[in-house]
């Protein structure tokens, strides 16, 4: 994939607040200890494992909304691992980070469309995609799925996902049928950890998913990886990244 023409910004909600993690569970809830000592429960915008991001005791960053009707006004935004690798766990920041790419040109494969309508269903399925890319002068529309990853091993290798996906495969599976029935479809994966270097299917922890997203590939779908630097301040997306999808072993 070609270079970006320009990187792309994300401001996060200022001041974030330190805290330590005590606990993550229920998927969408953490306990945590602020720095005043008061223990509090925050809101987790990540439906995954989160594969290495959830160790009690790693150093986390909050985000405070003022929303009315909201019973957790912290959200979990960012974590600290092991080395200072910060890591942006907000899977709603990776949705917005893409769309902003995509908008300023810095996916030059998906570069010129003129409308990107949000959260679209697809007809007959049920299936909601994050992205529409409409109105290209050229091109057919474009479904585009967002996925956000945390999840990393060593020598710089990114994994999606990190828990058993069900509901990712089913997107593959359409995306596929969007593509076989003359239309476009895309996935970006959006890494948020600046010590990556590829992504590749997590193929012992979910071997279907590893599967359908061959299979996608090999239908017409388009994938993408994006890495970013993620800090207190901002999340800069700013990289293209390979997707390796090594051989699957034969089996009898």
């Amino acid at each position: 994939m070609q270079g970006y023409p320009r990187a792309v910004v994300m401001d996060l909600p200022q001041p974030l607040i330190p805290a330590v993690l005590e606990r993550r569970y229920k998927r969408f809830l953490a306990d945590v200890a602020l720095e005043d000592g008061r223990r509090v429960t925050c809101h987790c915008p990540n439906t995954g494992s989160m594969m290495g991001c959830r160790d009690p005791g790693s150093r986390i960053w909050l985000s405070h909304s003022d929303r009315p009707g909201r019973k957790y006004a912290l959200t979990w935004e960012l974590v600290e691992l092991d080395g200072g690798v910060m890591v942006g766990i907000h899977t709603g920041r990776a949705n917005a980070l893409v769309r902003e790419a995509v908008e300023a040109g810095g996916v030059p494969a998906l570069a010129g469309y003129r409308r990107v309508k949000p959260e679209v269903r697809l007809a007959d399925t049920g299936t909601r995609f994050d992205f529409l890319l409409a109105d290209h002068p050229r091109e057919p529309d474009c479904y585009l799925e967002v996925k956000n990853v945390t999840a990393a091993v060593e020598q710089g290798v990114a994994l999606f996902p990190d828990a058993v996906s069900s509901r990712g495969r089913r997107h593959l599976d359409h995306l596929a049928d969007v593509v076989r029935e003359g239309t476009r479809a895309a996935l970006v994966f959006c890494v948020q950890r600046d010590d990556v270097t590829e992504v590749r299917p997590a193929d012992e922890i979910d071997p279907a998913y590893g599967r359908a997203l061959r299979e996608a590939m090999a239908a017409g779908v388009e994938i993408y990886a994006l890495g970013a630097t993620v800090g207190v301040d901002a999340i800069t997306l700013e990289r293209p990244l390979p997707v390796i999808c090594p051989s699957l072993p034969q089996t009898a």
